[in-house]
């Protein structure tokens, strides 16, 4: 029998070693890492917004994030990027204090969780209620939800065209084409027709600057003092445990899809040497994004380390050598 008509493994058998060695595999692994990086870009823009942050300092920060636990974590296939809920606890300190305080607060809400991965803390996720769990879930989608509005609602009836194109090529192409993901197809299509019809839309370039190139390393700009520390701890604490309370419930989500285990243990700490990385190189802090990760685990079928590592090496291609095409993107298409 050929390779190519062999049964694929069951999704809770799938490694990266039978990845590796089933083109139809690696394919699939691929395609979910594009789209993955691709959903990522509206809500690490909008909530670098919320956080007070350049846009491009968020995607690169994404990019180390993903990079990082794809290798370390605990939980293969899940996505970990600058994320709307560790916006929302530096948001409120950045703008009192100013953004140089973005890095210490970083290193010492790493520095945390990566205590709390090695004490084995990461167990006390077990005593969290299902009703809990769902409930942080469905927050979640509702603020990724509304985060994506103001780029529709509001906007001109062009937008409201491209959105209902691409909603119909999304739900619609599955149903004849199952071999390439539909939301692809309707990122590439929907942005090749604006860019060949010369339609101005409110597009990635026009929420910061996308300039090529990598930023240098973050310097630490302010003396890391009891002063310093007085202003930073609270933003740290919250960063530390809103990004593992939302990284471990994540986690526990997509073991239940995938029926397959994680290691919660190694994801807390990877996730603070990923925040402690990402600080340094970046600038901004994340944890795991629930929306993305269902994207690239139900929507791209992605089960392995392939995904993830995919998606952050395509996200560092757009900010780097395709950040100018990245930044035609309309910004309905990809919300």
């Amino acid at each position: 029998m050929s390779q190519s008509s062999e049964h694929a493994p069951a999704a809770n058998d799938i490694t990266v070693g039978s990845v590796l060695r089933s083109p139809a595999l690696l394919t699939r692994e691929c395609l979910a890492g594009v789209i993955t990086a691709l959903a990522l870009i509206p809500e690490v823009i909008s909530f670098s917004v919320i956080a007070g942050v350049d846009p491009k300092v968020s995607l690169v920060a994404s990019v180390v994030l993903c990079l990082t636990l794809s290798i370390l974590g605990g939980r293969p296939a899940m996505v970990t990027a600058a994320a709307g809920s560790v916006a929302l606890v530096i948001g409120p300190m950045v703008h009192v204090h100013g953004v140089e305080y973005i890095l210490p607060a970083v290193i010492l809400g790493g520095i945390i969780q990566i205590i709390f991965g090695l004490a084995g803390l990461s167990r006390m996720m077990r005593y969290i209620p299902r009703s809990v769990m769902l409930g942080f879930v469905n927050a979640l989608g509702i603020l990724i939800f509304f985060a994506q509005v103001p780029h529709v609602w509001g906007q001109s009836g062009l937008v409201w065209v491209l959105f209902a194109v691409t909603l119909a090529i999304v739900l619609l192409l599955p149903k004849i084409l199952k071999s390439v993901p539909s939301p692809l197809v309707a990122i590439v299509a929907v942005t090749g027709v604006a860019l060949l019809l010369g339609y101005r839309v409110p597009n990635v370039g026009d929420e910061g600057p996308m300039s090529s190139g990598l930023p240098g390393f973050t310097t630490l700009l302010v003396p890391f003092n009891l002063q310093t520390l007085q202003i930073v701890w609270p933003t740290a604490l919250s960063i530390a445990f809103v990004g593992l309370m939302e990284s471990l419930l994540t986690a526990k989500l997509v073991d239940d899809i995938t029926d397959t285990p994680s290691g919660k243990r190694r994801e807390s700490w990877a996730l603070g040497v990923g925040n402690i990385l990402a600080g340094f190189y970046g600038g901004i802090a994340g944890c795991a994004m629930i929306g993305q990760t269902i994207v690239n685990v139900e929507l791209g079928k992605a089960r392995t380390r392939i995904s993830t590592i995919a998606a952050g090496i395509v996200l560092l291609l757009l900010v780097t050598g395709l950040s100018q095409i990245m930044a035609q993107i309309p910004m309905v298409v990809l919300a």
